[in-house]
């Protein structure tokens, strides 16, 4: 009977333990092993560093010198991973002319399909800025898109934008759209006013923008394929005339020699925002992306070998510079946890919520919970031991019964 009676209090105590302690959190994915390894935390970037003036490089022993050039602004970033390797007034508010159109294409292209083809209306040429470049688009004619999209990349027609924009919900509408995809990408410093990047009131950019633009285009094979085609013919009704890419290093046209393994991306220029340029490259299995805005000496053409140069130095210096930023969007509560309410970030943010700007990479992942290995072995132990005091009591009765 004793030992029954301490069976029973075994039991029921080992059920008490067991209802009153929490159950183990479920893991995220059902099928993660036990004692998988933790993720690697991401190194963290000083967020705010991108915002300072002046050029921003962490060199380790070894690495190559930034160039010295005389762009007010620039970027230098990898493409796969986002990390920017060196920069100069990153975000420094500049007007970007036509590398605007890349941000254009990101908004408008899987819209409509290559093979679509649209007759232009007059009123859908109507309003483009005087001295605008042109492909010759004209009204009555029947254009497929993949045309029209040529004129954009190669020409910089700001016609074939227009026309584009039309078929798009129309010129404001397409501002609109092109200002709430910059946002997405966690372009914070781009405001859109006239979609063709022609000079308008309040219409700026940054370099840190841009590259963001260039690196989210290489990332869409139509948007390369545009963006890195030399020549093409543009048709006129019954015949065709060819076209030219107007970003030299790409072409090797007017004394500038075409840069190895460049994919192209954008060039602009208008009287307020001087020479600009989104440049992208592979050599071996890493890709770059330059941005470089307004040049202030060498003229016309010093935005190609200023962005040559910088592209140079980024492949000399891949794996000899720590990161001084990022221009992966700025990683928000909800984004970490599907489960959150979400997080509007604005202004800087604490590292942990990552920066505002996207300028640096994302911080050290917030803590967690104990690991469930702890919470699980708990009751076992909790169980053991009362289990050993049951038997101890147990023992204590039956010698107490014998001496009686």
């Amino acid at each position: 009977m004793i030992v029954t009676s301490a069976v029973r209090h075994v039991v029921a105590g080992t059920a008490a333990l067991l209802f009153a302690l929490p159950v183990p959190a479920a893991t995220a994915s059902s099928g993660a092993s036990v004692g998988e390894p933790t993720p690697p935390v991401r190194q963290y970037v000083d967020p705010a560093r991108l915002d300072r003036q002046g050029t921003q490089v962490q060199r380790l022993p070894g690495a190559p010198r930034v160039p010295s050039v005389s762009a007010l602004s620039w970027v230098v970033a990898d493409a796969a991973t986002g990390e920017v390797l060196a920069a100069r007034n990153a975000h420094r508010r500049l007007p970007p002319a036509s590398t605007l159109k890349a941000l254009f294409a990101l908004t408008a292209l899987p819209h409509h399909e290559p093979s679509e083809r649209h007759t232009v209306a007059d009123a859908e040429l109507t309003g483009i800025g005087a001295g605008s470049s042109l492909v010759g688009v004209k009204e009555g004619y029947t254009y497929k898109v993949s045309d029209l999209w040529n004129g954009v990349f190669l020409s910089s027609g700001n016609d074939a934008v227009h026309v584009l924009a039309a078929m798009n919900g129309g010129w404001e509408s397409m501002a609109r759209q092109m200002q709430d995809k910059a946002r997405a990408l966690g372009a914070r410093d781009t405001q859109v006013v006239s979609p063709d990047g022609y000079d308008a009131p309040d219409q700026v950019s940054s370099a840190f923008d841009l590259a963001v633009f260039g690196r989210a285009g290489l990332q869409d094979p139509e948007f390369v394929r545009y963006c890195s085609t030399r020549y093409a013919d543009f048709p006129a009704g019954t015949w065709s005339y060819g076209i030219a890419n107007t970003n030299r290093l790409l072409t090797g046209a007017d004394g500038v020699d075409r840069y190895p393994g460049l994919l192209g991306i954008k060039n602009g220029y208008t009287s307020n925002a001087g020479n600009t340029l989104i440049s992208a490259a592979k050599r071996g299995d890493r890709t770059l992306v330059v941005s470089v805005m307004n040049p202030q000496d060498g003229g016309g053409l010093a935005v190609y070998e200023e962005a040559r140069s910088l592209l140079d130095w980024g492949f000399e210096a891949a794996g000899r510079v720590r990161p001084v930023g990022s221009l992966l969007p700025a990683r928000t509560k909800a984004a970490a946890r599907p489960d959150a309410r979400a997080v509007a970030v604005s202004g800087r943010a604490a590292p942990a919520a990552g920066p505002a700007h996207g300028s640096g990479a994302v911080a050290a992942p917030e803590r967690e919970d104990a690991p469930s290995g702890v919470s699980a072995g708990l009751p076992l132990a909790l169980v053991a031991s009362a289990c050993a005091a049951a038997i101890a009591l147990w023992g204590w009765r039956r010698r107490a019964a014998h001496r009686s």
